[in-house]
């Protein structure tokens, strides 16, 4: 008797993974170790290496130089300026990437590719260039130029344009990390849900929210390191003021002009240790997302 296709394309999916396994055992021990030693000598040489260069250029003159060049005015300065950003754009980015991700996924209407294309912007532009375009739209000589100067709003050199170039950067992380796992769970649970008498919101936070939770906590990592690092855009709508639009790396790239490559480093040495601690709570979102 015929097998019926899903029972002939079951099989053969076996008999392929069984021949890719067999394969991968048939390699030899002199294959395996040297892709292994060759992946361990790259990640020596451009992760390891820079990594740990930083951090003894950074303390080369001793414990009392680090501090002094973490807690001098100007380095505090831009490090409140780049947790105050933070604060700012990844709980509004959360907002954004909660709210595109339900409309492109739970609903049907015409633009949706175009929707989608949009969030998809800023991975194809440089960030100068978007940094560039906010300067000839509220910049001084740009299109509202004229009228936020009569009313005396300043949004480049300022903190709303770095708030709002920094936006236009991260703003496709928690979408794009939202946007296949809702696809993937489907509507069918919210259908229920509202059939049962539920409303919308309850349906959200009680259906939606935590089948989501471990996506939308890894989109929110991924958009506090790009927040934390961003420097393009900022670089150009900052103004680079001391102690006043200067986030961190703005800071360290002045301090490395400057040949205060000791203060440079431990600021960056700083931005190191926030990254690691990114890493970390990313694997362990992952750990725990992969146990659900």
């Amino acid at each position: 008797m015929t097998k019926p296709l899903e029972v002939e394309q079951e099989t053969s999916l076996k008999v392929g993974n069984v021949a890719t396994k067999s394969y991968a055992l048939q390699e030899s021990a002199l294959v395996k170790w040297s892709l292994i030693t060759i992946s361990l000598i790259f990640l020596a040489l451009f992760l390891i290496l820079p990594l740990v260069s930083i951090f003894v250029t950074a303390l080369e003159k001793g414990w009392a130089t680090y501090v002094a060049s973490i807690a001098d005015p100007d380095a505090l300065a831009a490090i409140k300026l780049t947790l105050t950003v933070v604060l700012i754009v990844v709980p509004l980015n959360a907002i954004f990437g909660i709210v595109a991700a339900w409309a492109i996924t739970k609903f049907s209407f015409k633009g949706k590719n175009v929707l989608i294309t949009l969030i998809d912007l800023p991975f194809a532009v440089s960030p100068v260039i978007a940094g560039l375009v906010f300067i000839l739209l509220f910049g001084a000589q740009g299109l509202f130029g004229e009228w936020l100067f009569q009313n005396d709003i300043k949004i480049v050199f300022a903190l709303p344009g770095i708030v709002i170039a920094t936006m236009f950067v991260t703003f496709p992380f928690v979408a794009r990390e939202l946007i296949p796992l809702m696809q993937m769970q489907g509507i069918t649970e919210e259908e229920a849900s509202i059939s049962l008498g539920a409303s919308g919101w309850k349906t959200f936070f009680f259906v939606t929210l935590p089948n989501i939770k471990w996506g939308l906590l890894y989109g929110l990592i991924l958009c506090n390191a790009r927040t934390i690092g961003e420097f393009g855009a900022v670089s150009v709508v900052s103004g680079h003021i001391r102690g006043m639009t200067n986030t961190m790396p703005l800071h360290i790239e002045i301090l490395y002009n400057e040949y205060q490559f000791t203060a440079a480093f431990a600021v960056a040495s700083l931005m190191s240790i926030l990254a690691i601690i990114t890493i970390i709570i990313k694997n362990i979102i992952e750990w725990k997302a992969k146990d659900v």
